[in-house]
């Protein structure tokens, strides 16, 4: 019997199970307790002990060693709430037609459920790297109290493995995001008159400049930074001039420029048009791994593409080399009668299992 043979035997029918009561329980951002229960008495099961702290669960394999690297194995438990258009119960996990129904069955579900099945499997050897398993909370309202909060607890890692919807295709780099809250200043007066100052029209400036701005700077593997208007207010009545208008700006950063230095350009310019801007947080912040990285070159050594993600994840967080892969695709997250196919999940675990084996072969 062949790894691969050996991982679809006995480890998906455990995989799958796990997921469908994952899917079944509600576990959105900062209210994944069932969870991360069900995730513990799953390892526990296994005579797997594990640590908690708050929602997040993590466990070290069983020959850990302090003088050896250390590979991390992150997923998230938590979902996004279910929108309006969903036509099942997204909480029933229903399997039709070799698809898995259910919210969180592609973002992060499965990768999660194939992390922790590698890490099942790998728990027992003795690698010459160490293991550690953190399925973590909040992720998707990148929270403070998720995976950011365990690594006083975890000790040095060396690298990490991400696992979300990638089509088990290798992130090797990740945009950032600023969110930044700004108002344009004005001076009220009345709307029959030409006196005041009219906020919305120095909104419109600003919010054109965001629209048309190119960063003289572009990453060679993230391209250029992306900058969206997507939140707008101003106004009291329709007959007074408003003083005030707010709109908040994503800001989808690369490593061509710091999180600090992207924000700098921005305010300089937006001052000029009388606007003040805020930004949420500068800790969401781009990444990327060295091609000549061990993990990136177990990955090519077992073909599998690389490409660089728009989207965000807790590698944002994450002061250490990481790369992003797992089954599922990108697109489905956060829509409604989201669905995982039961053959990507044995790909996916099939996928984790060889890149640990390679990695094991080559070094971290």
């Amino acid at each position: 019997m062949n790894k691969q043979q050996s991982s679809q035997t006995y480890l998906f029918p455990a995989a799958l199970g796990l997921l469908q009561r994952l899917i079944a329980t509600p576990s959105l951002s900062r209210e994944e307790a069932a969870t991360a229960d069900i995730i513990q008495e799953f390892l526990h099961e296994r005579r797997i002990p594990t640590g908690r702290k708050g929602n997040n669960v993590w466990a070290c394999n069983q020959h850990f060693d302090s003088a050896k690297p250390t590979l991390l194995l992150n997923s998230h438990h938590d979902t996004v709430k279910p929108n309006q258009d969903w036509t099942r119960n997204p909480f029933e996990p229903t399997l039709e037609q070799g698809k898995l129904y259910g919210l969180g069955s592609n973002d992060a579900g499965a990768a999660l459920v194939g992390l922790i099945s590698t890490f099942v499997y790998f728990y027992e050897r003795e690698l010459p790297f160490n293991l550690i398993l953190a399925p973590s909370a909040e992720e998707e309202i990148i929270g403070k109290n998720g995976i950011e909060s365990l690594f006083p607890d975890l000790g040095r890692i060396d690298a990490a493995i991400v696992g979300e919807p990638t089509n088990c295709e290798l992130a090797i780099a990740e945009k950032g995001l600023l969110v930044l809250d700004c108002t344009a200043h004005g001076q009220s007066g009345h709307a029959a008159r030409s006196t005041g100052i009219n906020a919305i029209a120095r909104a419109a400036e600003a919010v054109q400049w965001l629209h048309s701005y190119q960063f003289p700077k572009v990453s060679e593997l993230l391209g250029a930074i992306k900058m969206t208007v997507t939140l707008i207010n101003a106004g009291t009545q329709h007959n007074v001039i408003p003083d005030r208008c707010t709109f908040v700006v994503d800001v989808r950063t690369t490593n061509a420029y710091t999180q600090e230095e992207t924000l700098a350009i921005i305010r300089t310019q937006l001052e000029t048009l009388h606007c003040s801007v805020e930004a949420r947080s500068v800790r969401l912040r781009p990444s990327a791994i060295a091609l000549t990285h061990p993990i990136v070159q177990a990955a090519q050594n077992l073909g599998l593409p690389t490409f660089a993600s728009a989207t965000l994840s807790d590698q944002s967080v994450m002061p250490f080399p990481s790369v992003k892969i797992g089954p599922g695709f990108s697109e489905r997250s956060h829509t409604a009668d989201e669905y995982i196919l039961v053959e990507e999940l044995h790909a996916g675990i099939d996928t984790y299992i060889q890149l640990v084996e390679e990695l094991a072969i080559i070094g971290l």
